[in-house]
């Protein structure tokens, strides 16, 4: 699966919700009629099922997929609406959910330096003379760049700003990425 967007605060009383987007391709991702699969961060005490307004007391029930109806952009963010989502209280309920698509239907990029964050979770991570660091965890995206969440081989985790000085070469074929760090940066 491939996260996309992750659906933010509510926006009016008609069940509307900001999207903050994680795609590069935001105007192929979401358009009408789109369907996401939907993920509950660990964080989260919800769990997936089907939709409906949550009754006084009752917990919700986050749908395992949502249909976006409509969307429209403001300031970098969408303001969608989802099938089935008419409410605030519902919409404030679907704070912080996952928006995915299936990864093996998307075409790959067409820039040979470009990778959709699936291709890289699972590669060794590994230094320039060779020595294994650890795994792609995940791809964490900030707003100043993307970053490379390291499970360690001796264990634990760190970051790895993803730019081209710390890591020259992405080999997919090969099942590693190569990186090339300041001293001490893994003990952050």
């Amino acid at each position: 699966m491939l996260v996309v967007g992750q659906i933010g605060k509510p926006h009016g009383i008609r069940g509307e919700v900001s999207v903050v987007v994680r795609t590069d391709e935001p105007e192929e991702r979401f358009t009408v009629g789109s369907v996401f699969i939907t993920e509950v961060p660990r964080d989260r005490r919800v769990s997936t099922g089907p939709a409906g307004t949550p009754a006084p007391g009752a917990r919700f029930e986050v749908p395992k997929q949502l249909t976006l109806e409509q969307i429209r952009w403001h300031q970098g963010r969408g303001i969608a609406l989802f099938e089935g989502i008419y409410d605030r209280n519902v919409a404030e309920a679907m704070r912080g959910v996952l928006l995915q698509v299936d990864s093996s239907e998307l075409t790959p990029p067409d820039d040979p330096d470009e990778f959709h964050d699936h291709q890289l979770i699972g590669l060794r991570v590994e230094s320039l003379d060779g020595v294994e660091l650890g795994t792609v965890q995940r791809i964490d995206h900030a707003p100043s760049s993307d970053l490379i969440v390291l499970a360690k081989s001796a264990g634990g985790t760190a970051l790895i700003p993803f730019v081209t000085a710390m890591v020259p070469t992405v080999d997919i074929a090969g099942g590693r990425v190569v990186v090339d760090l300041p001293e001490g940066l893994l003990d952050l």
